[in-house]
């Protein structure tokens, strides 16, 4: 998440939450932003400052490659902005432009909606409720959103969007039961934290049978400070599966070796302990689970931007990076913190960060948390910039990391 100033004086926060599909691979991402005054929802006071904002970070500072990847990008233009196709971010071909729930399909709007469509643009009815008013707007859609969180849509009105050839995209979808029964009902599209509960649903996992007793002690070998590239080799064996993914990662053109790497010694010898222990620890978090695949981007990033966060706290950076990495990784190892933090060699400052969120790297997680969670009302403005800057960064690196991950897992 990322924070914007405006002149009038709000803080408003930008967040990119996961789109996936029937088989909960990461296939988009919707560009969300809200005031950061204790709010889990919008509250925007200048709707096209805000989005003119929004528009400004993610696709002229970042770029929607970095932040994204080759994945569908979805945009929420109000109608004001849908009146002027100009003000519209670039990458037709790669954003979708969200029509807004109080956009009715009248004439003027109409007339937008099919110049923004000549423009090679897909548009999709965002918190869509059928009604004559909005009945119009059916025929340029692409996709419909639905927001399922208090019930399932009509059968009727599921049967009018798909006699259109309509794609269906379920918002707020909060369990697994929900994702399952609109899978059923012909969604291919789903948005909300159904994967993000404390306890993963490993139904949906891909078991590949990995070591994980190997894994936690590989782990633990990696927060040594004089790591023994000899127990560290013979760990990585134990897990066959884990050493072709690291292999494929490290010869992936994101790294432009001149020379293939053909031998975990060899890998060990030329990446370094630091980016190998970036690359295995987030190979054995994902873990072959799509969930933990779609929660990769925000626990990386966390990660990252702990790091960065280090430095003016004068803490060590590698702890810091730990702590942000390992505070998603109860969920995603579907194995309880307290245990993780027995079975790992973790220094007295990360555990009592992970633990209690004490001491100077608990307080630089805590403001990260506080950050994702658009919570920053007692933040100033000159500390929000650098907290966007930072998340930038952080997620520009994610992005690009998990390059390399996303098509081998």
């Amino acid at each position: 998440m990322s924070t914007l100033n405006s002149s009038s004086g709000h803080i408003y926060c930008l967040a990119l939450q996961p789109i996936c599909d029937l088989h909960l691979r990461h296939v988009a991402d919707e560009l969300l932003y809200r005031s950061s005054i204790n709010s889990a929802s919008a509250v925007i006071h200048d709707p096209i400052e805000a989005t003119a904002r929004v528009c400004n970070v993610a696709f002229y500072e970042a770029g929607i490659q970095a932040l994204c990847g080759n994945r569908k990008l979805f945009f929420n233009a109000p109608r004001d902005w849908l009146l002027n196709p100009d003000l519209l971010p670039p990458d037709t071909d790669q954003v979708v432009i969200e029509v807004l729930e109080e956009v009715e399909g009248d004439q003027e709007v109409m007339d937008a909606l099919h110049q923004i469509k000549a423009l090679g643009y897909k548009l999709a009815l965002d918190d869509f409720v059928l009604n004559e008013k909005t009945r119009p707007l059916l025929d340029l859609a692409d996709i419909i959103k639905l927001d399922i969180l208090h019930g399932l849509p009509e059968p009727e009105d599921l049967q009018i969007y798909k006699q259109k050839g309509l794609t269906l995209l379920a918002e707020r979808v909060e369990d697994h039961d929900v994702f399952e029964r609109c899978k059923a009902l012909g969604f291919t599209l789903f948005q909300g934290y159904f994967y993000a509960k404390p306890v993963i649903d490993n139904t949906t996992a891909i078991k590949r049978g990995g070591n994980h007793g190997a894994q936690l002690q590989l782990l633990g070998e990696l927060q040594k400070t004089d790591i023994d590239f000899d127990v560290l080799e013979n760990f990585l064996a134990q897990d066959p599966q884990l050493c072709i993914r690291l292999l494929k990662m490290i010869n992936s053109p994101r790294y432009r070796r001149v020379n293939t790497i053909t031998s975990i010694r060899q890998a060990l010898m030329l990446l370094g302990v630091k980016r190998l222990k970036t690359l295995v620890m987030t190979l054995v978090l994902a873990n072959d689970d799509p969930m933990n695949m779609l929660l990769l981007p925000e626990t990386l990033t966390r990660a990252a931007m702990c790091e960065h966060l280090a430095r003016d706290y004068k803490e060590d950076p590698d702890s810091a990076f730990m702590a942000g990495l390992l505070s998603m990784a109860s969920i995603m190892l579907n194995e309880p913190l307290e245990s993780l933090c027995q079975q790992l060699p973790l220094s007295l400052s990360v555990k009592s960060a992970l633990l209690e969120q004490e001491g100077q790297l608990g307080k630089i997680l805590k403001l990260v948390m506080a950050f994702e969670q658009a919570r920053l009302n007692r933040v100033n403005h000159q500390g929000v910039a650098k907290l966007n800057r930072c998340y930038l960064e952080s997620r520009v690196w994610a992005s690009e990391l998990l390059t390399g991950i996303s098509d081998d897992i």
